[in-house]
């Protein structure tokens, strides 16, 4: 092999892996334009939906209820331990509180939901795809992405929100607490300085960020579930890629978001 060819292999690489992500890119962005498609026009399944609200919104409420109970804890910790370099302990309550309703808990929440109900979408379609229980779907004249995307997404877009808002008043209690039995912070002096910093703003940006990541834990849940190879092993990749995408684009559109609202 020659230097030239050397040389060439690189940037073919680098091309190839460019054009693997955009079809990537595509395929989600169809995807994800055809679910909502779907979600307009009938027929709709509203056991389907109720028995996925069940499963996405109250199931995921314990995890998602301790992960925001400690975050607020140690948050509450850190800042006093930082702001105590400035004379500036003060600001605890109310930096917890807008921490958790702006980032923290939408974030954390949509992570930790990522973990649980896009590796069990994926999985479960994933093995539905094995057993050809979606082509049997089509076969009674059912479309698969009506009967199993189009619930799940709702039900997690509408879910996501409410837990989000139960996860931020979680942390602020869990930072309540440490601030008035570690910190020594005057009980009603903390409820009175977070009750006064938090803003309308503070908590709809952190609502809808949860609805956004809700909507894409559910889509990628599904999209890798609808595309899982045959087999244990291709399940088992879908399961992995389906929590794995939904982490990332859970933080990336975090930004973009975080540049839109503020």
């Amino acid at each position: 092999m020659t230097a030239a060819d050397i040389l060439t292999l690189i940037p073919a690489a680098v091309g190839r892996s460019t054009l693997a992500f955009c079809r990537i890119i595509g395929s989600v962005a169809i995807f994800a334009l055809s679910t909502l498609s779907h979600l307009l026009r009938p027929p709709f399944y509203p056991k389907e939906f109720l028995h996925a609200l069940l499963h996405i919104g109250y199931f995921s409420l314990p995890v998602v209820g301790m992960t925001a109970l400690f975050t607020g804890g140690a948050l509450a910790l850190q800042i006093y331990s930082g702001g105590s370099r400035f004379n500036a302990e003060s600001v605890v309550p109310s930096i917890v509180a807008i921490g958790m309703v702006r980032e923290l808990g939408p974030v954390l929440g949509g992570l930790m939901v990522a973990g649980r109900v896009a590796a069990s979408i994926a999985a479960e379609i994933g093995t539905m795809k094995v057993t050809e229980q979606i082509d049997a779907l089509t076969t009674l004249s059912t479309h698969p992405m009506k009967y199993l995307t189009v619930p799940r997404v709702l039900a997690a877009t509408l879910a996501m929100p409410v837990l989000a808002a139960i996860g931020d008043v979680i942390g602020i209690m869990g930072g309540y607490l440490v601030g008035v039995t570690r910190l020594d912070f005057n009980s009603a002096a903390y409820i009175k300085n977070t009750y006064d910093f938090l803003e309308v703003a503070d908590v709809t940006s952190g609502l809808w960020k949860a609805a956004a990541f809700g909507f894409i834990v559910a889509l990628m849940g599904c999209y890798h579930g609808m595309r899982s190879g045959r087999g244990a092993q291709g399940v088992g990749k879908a399961t992995t890629n389906a929590v794995v995408s939904a982490s990332v684009m859970i933080l990336a559109s975090n930004y973009v978001l975080t540049e839109v609202f503020f």
